[in-house]
């Protein structure tokens, strides 16, 4: 898939709200300890405060997230476990 085709699906990266956040993490069927290295955070804390609206997540956040909710799928993605 090429970028421009990532882009058609997700659309503009502009930020999401926490209530956003929050229904795509339970979308995708992810812990806030599984997402968490999937957005490039180290602790689960920083999706915590996402979902809270401690912390506003940046522009790379909502697209990698709206690129999740699409269906791309890193290598790493967590197995069902």
């Amino acid at each position: 898939m090429g970028d421009k085709d990532l882009t058609t699906q997700v659309g503009s990266p502009r930020t999401m709200t926490p209530d956003e956040i929050l229904a795509a993490r339970k979308t995708l069927s992810l812990t806030q300890g599984q997402l968490a290295p999937l957005l490039g955070y180290a602790l689960k804390d920083r999706v915590s405060e996402l979902e809270r609206g401690v912390r506003k997540p940046g522009a790379a956040v909502a697209l990698l997230l709206r690129a999740y909710l699409a269906g791309y799928r890193p290598q790493d993605w967590p197995s069902g476990e």
